[in-house]
C-alpha cells in the first residue's frame, strides 16, 4: 500500500540518523514515507523510484524528493546512493524477483540497504487502481526472510513488519 505500517519506522529512523547518509534511494516510494521519515536530518540527495506514475502527483513526490524516477524496480537500473531503502516492495514480487532486487540494491548502496516487509500472512489485492499493490508473496516470516536474503547484519522484528539491514560498507 502506498502508506506503510509505522512498525519499525523508529528503528529505521535511528539507523539512518546514525549513518547520516549523503544520499538515499527510496525504492517503491509510494506516498513518500521515507522522505518524511528523514525530513529532520535530510540527506543532501533524495531519489525516489516509483512504479505507479499516478502516485507521483497524488502524493507530491516531486516536492519531497530531489529526483523521481518512474519505473519498475525489477527492471530499472538502480542509481548509486549511500543508502537504498526497499520500503514494503519485496512482497509485491516473486521470491526470485525480490532476491534479485536485494542483490542489485546491495550493489547500488555504498553504505547500507534497508528492507521493510510484512513477516506474517498478509494478503493484499490491488489498491487505488494499482495492480502493483498486490502481495505476490503473502506469507513471509522472519526465518524465511533471513534464509532468502543474504548479508543481513541487523534487524527489527515487529508483530507484523520486519526491517532488515544489510551493511555494504564493511
Amino acid at each position: 500500500m502506498p502508506i506503510s505500517s509505522s512498525e519499525g519506522k523508529d528503528w529505521t529512523r535511528q539507523k539512518l540518523r546514525d549513518l547520516a547518509p549523503e544520499s538515499l534511494l527510496d525504492v517503491g516510494a509510494g506516498a513518500g514515507t521515507y522522505a518524511r521519515l528523514v525530513a529532520e536530518q535530510r540527506p543532501a540527495r533524495l531519489v525516489a523510484l516509483e512504479v505507479f506514475e499516478p502516485y507521483v502527483e497524488r502524493y507530491g513526490l516531486r516536492e519531497l524528493y530531489d529526483e523521481v524516477l518512474v519505473g519498475d524496480a525489477r527492471t530499472t537500473e538502480l542509481p548509486e546512493a549511500d543508502v537504498v531503502v526497499m520500503g514494503d516492495v519485496a512482497e509485491h514480487m516473486t521470491v526470485e524477483e525480490a532476491q534479485d532486487l536485494w542483490r542489485r540494491a546491495g550493489e547500488a548502496a555504498r553504505r547500507a540497504v534497508y528492507m521493510s516487509i510484512p513477516i506474517v500472512h498478509y494478503p493484499q489485492g490491488a489498491l487505488e487502481h494499482n495492480d502493483h499493490e498486490v502481495h505476490v508473496v503473502d506469507d513471509w516470516d522472519h526465518d524465511k526472510v533471513l534464509a532468502a536474503f543474504p548479508g543481513i547484519t541487523d534487524c527489527f522484528r515487529g508483530q507484523v513488519v520486519g526491517v532488515y539491514e544489510r551493511r555494504t560498507d564493511a
